[in-house]
């Protein structure tokens, strides 16, 4: 159905990176995410007052809520889709992400009505009435359930959308949730066991793990998360294919939403080469940049001498020094300055963030380390945190 409706209202739904695009397979499986389960409450519901089961009566309830995350996700999406503005400079992206948590935020609600609700079961058990129609209710509600998990979640994925699949972990958690009531009523069926309060809490704890799970991974982007390693690799690839272009360092990547994502780094280039040449070349990459991963680039050129004997001499020595601190560390920006009675070497250190030393230890280390190899040696460093 969802494959029919994309044909019908989405232009060109193959541009997944498209703000359009992905705005409009938000809107689209919000819409449909509202009228399915809509329906599954109406029929849960009349299984609920029939049967007399809390547990049917609860997950009725928790499709109306469903339905509510829909409608959360489909103006979510249509705000994310708004214009830049002079207070939204960067747009309004992010609200794709805020809806996604609103969402995490429901499955947990629901979670914890679901268990409270379940314990007044194992406390007060009733008999659950055994019907067909209630039965087929149920297994309908799973199958449908199931279908909106898998669509949810392979759309989320090809647009790259937490908030779709924070609702496919809706709609899984609902799968489990409906899977597990409709084996409580046959087992009290075929066996007088009145387990219904039992599984209504075990599924609620699994729901409130899985709402967990989803607030973090709508939250993580709004906090400002490491990114993708293999977008960090595209980066650097596209760069270094430039054969001006010696070296990175310092690369930041801004996400403000979903298809508005700026990235600022340092290229180092030779500090002797033409300075108009290697600006060109700058230009280039960030335009290379833009095309093809669809970001703002803004890059800053930082020259290093690579002709000069004494400079590249003494990099050397530094990097032997720092490797037997820590493999993981790395430097940039390195050059010397020399005088009469000592030597400055200037250089960044990178370190990761599980890092044992201070920056102030470590400074003092690798500064105690090189004068044992020459006296007259001073380094001037700058530590930096490891960003990808």
């Amino acid at each position: 159905m969802i494959t029919l409706l994309t044909k019908l209202f989405i232009k060109d739904p193959a541009s997944y990176s498209s703000p359009a695009v992905r705005r409009a397979y938000g809107v689209l499986c919000g819409a449909v995410g509202i009228c399915l389960n809509l329906l599954l409450f109406a029929g849960k519901f009349f299984a609920g007052l029939f049967s007399g089961s809390i547990a049917i009566t609860a997950d009725a309830f928790n499709n109306l809520s469903d339905a509510g995350s829909s409608i959360i996700t489909l103006i979510g999406f249509r705000m994310a889709g708004h214009k830049p503005d002079p207070d939204h400079p960067f747009g309004h992206g992010r609200i794709e992400y805020i809806s996604g948590f609103l969402v995490s935020l429901l499955i947990l609600l629901m979670a914890f009505e679901l268990i409270k609700s379940s314990v007044d079961k194992i406390l007060r058990p009733q008999d659950i009435l055994f019907s067909p129609v209630i039965i087929a209710i149920l297994a309908v509600s799973i199958l449908v359930k199931c279908y909106m998990a898998l669509y949810n979640l392979r759309i989320g994925r090809q647009i790259d959308s937490a908030a779709m699949k924070a609702t496919a972990t809706d709609s899984l958690s609902d799968m489990l949730a409906t899977a597990a009531v409709l084996a409580a009523t046959l087992i009290a069926h075929y066996t007088g066991l009145k387990i219904d309060g039992y599984c209504g809490v075990l599924v609620g704890l699994f729901i409130l793990y899985a709402g967990f799970q989803a607030a973090r991974d709508t939250l993580n982007p709004l906090l400002g998360q490491a990114p993708d390693p293999s977008f960090v690799k595209q980066i650097e690839e596209i760069v270094m294919s430039y054969d001006a272009i010696l070296g990175i360092h310092d690369l930041i990547v801004h996400n403000y939403g979903p298809g508005r994502v700026l990235i600022s780094l340092h290229a180092e280039v030779p500090a002797d080469g033409d300075l108009l040449t290697l600006h060109d070349t700058i230009d280039l990459a960030e335009h290379q940049l833009h095309r093809e991963l669809g970001c703002s680039a803004v890059i800053h050129m930082d020259p290093v001498c690579i002709h000069d004997e004494q400079t590249s001499r003494l990099k050397e020595q530094v990097l032997q020094v720092i490797a037997t601190i820590d493999k993981r560390l790395t430097i940039h920006d390195f050059r010397i300055v020399t005088g009469p009675t000592h030597t400055n070497l200037i250089f960044d250190v990178v370190t990761p963030y599980d890092f044992d030393y201070s920056d102030a230890g470590l400074c003092e280390l690798i500064n105690r380390r090189l004068k044992e190899l020459d006296d007259s040696y001073c380094a001037v460093i700058d530590v930096d945190k490891q960003m990808v």
